[in-house]
């Protein structure tokens, strides 16, 4: 089994797949019984700890909620080409509509822009608590700043990034941390929303999405991570690239 859940966006559907079928090649190049296709429409949870997972994405923050004793992490995606990126290292665009503060460009550094008093006061939106870049980042950098949650008027989940810009667009929500990847998907595929939406800070650069297999198929390792190189996929080829917290 294979899956790359992360960015996959149906209308990148045929971007991902070609991802996989470098990867894919190479395995069974070496011999590997990779699969022909990519899994989806199945439960993350389930799919990570699946003992037939030879290549996946994860979040660093169902990894520190216990699913990185499940594991293998092969290593970590490139987020230099995106606007707060950088190599290994990923950070979120505080999103609002437009009329609400000034746009901010992301820092060329790893400190965090936090526009408390935007903040104060208003609905936040988030994919899931598990999430580094959309709930668990934002929170760090607010306790940072001394501040909590109960900053926000309102939190709730949408299940994904895309329904939590869309939500702030519609008015159904104020703000929302997206990580700089998904951002970038956002306005390429909603650019109607997107259009009403800019960054009024950033969290501080955190460890991205990381590659992972089963430890089950831990004797394929190697190979998998080879092909992965291959693939042009990593920024980083060390388990648990450095780790910004």
């Amino acid at each position: 089994m294979a899956a790359l859940p992360m960015y996959d966006w149906f209308e990148v559907h045929h971007e991902v797949d070609a991802q996989w079928k470098v990867v894919r090649d190479r395995l069974r190049r070496e011999g590997i019984d990779a699969p022909d296709a990519l899994t989806r429409d199945v439960d993350l949870a389930t799919l990570w700890r699946d003992p037939n997972l030879i290549f996946a994405q994860t979040c660093w923050g169902p990894l520190e909620l216990g699913l990185s004793e499940a594991v293998i992490v092969l290593g970590q995606s490139d987020y230099s080409p995106f606007e707060g990126g950088s190599g290994p290292l990923y950070s979120s665009a505080y999103l609002m509509r437009k009329g609400e503060g000034s746009p901010v460009q992301a820092p060329s550094g790893n400190e965090a822009i936090v526009p408390l008093d935007l903040l104060r006061g208003r609905r936040f939106i988030y994919n899931s608590e598990d999430s580094l870049s959309g709930f668990i980042s934002p929170m760090r950098d607010l306790q940072a700043l001394g501040q909590s949650i109960e900053i926000f008027s309102e939190a709730r989940a949408s299940g994904a990034h895309r329904e939590s810009g869309l939500a702030i667009a519609r008015g159904d929500a104020d703000v929302c941390a997206c990580d700089c990847r998904s951002w970038s998907l956002f306005q390429r595929f909603e650019p109607e929303a997107a259009a009403k939406l800019h960054p009024v800070g950033w969290t501080a650069k955190r460890t991205g999405q990381p590659f992972i297999m089963s430890p089950a198929l831990q004797r394929y390792e190697a190979t998998v991570r080879a092909a992965i190189a291959e693939a042009g996929m990593f920024a980083a080829e060390l388990p648990g690239a450095p780790r910004v917290a």
